[in-house]
């Protein structure tokens, strides 16, 4: 039988980085993942609901792609730990219909978002 809870969904993220250790300190840190080491070049991550993985099997590619954006209750702490833990904040707050976001730099230059409902 196929699992179809998981069919068409987004069901995993990978990043290509230069230190593991250094990214998982940093997601750790902000966000509070977890993560599973799978020998030196890969650590899968988990935020609770979305697995991913850090690895050093290519090259950091920090420009282009999606764009990955988190969801925070409170959008003002969460820069903050952000701030705290290193992270350039490259787009302020900003509204949209629905909400507000900023965007962030990470220690590999990846460009995410952080966003709240109003």
């Amino acid at each position: 039988m196929t699992d179809t809870s998981r069919n068409h969904r987004i069901d995993n993220i990978e990043f290509n980085v230069a230190d593991i250790a250094r990214s998982k300190t940093f997601y750790g840190q902000v966000f509070g993942w977890t993560f599973t080491d799978y020998g030196p070049a890969y650590s899968e991550f988990s935020d609770g609901r979305l697995a991913g993985g850090f690895t050093t099997t290519a090259a950091v590619r920090p420009a282009g792609g999606p764009l990955v954006i988190l969801y925070a209750d409170d959008l003002v702490a969460t820069q903050q730990r952000l701030e705290l833990a290193g992270a350039d904040i490259v787009l302020p707050v900003f509204a949209f219909p629905g909400g507000r976001r900023f965007h962030f730099r990470d220690p590999d230059g990846y460009e995410l978002a952080v966003w709240s409902a109003d």
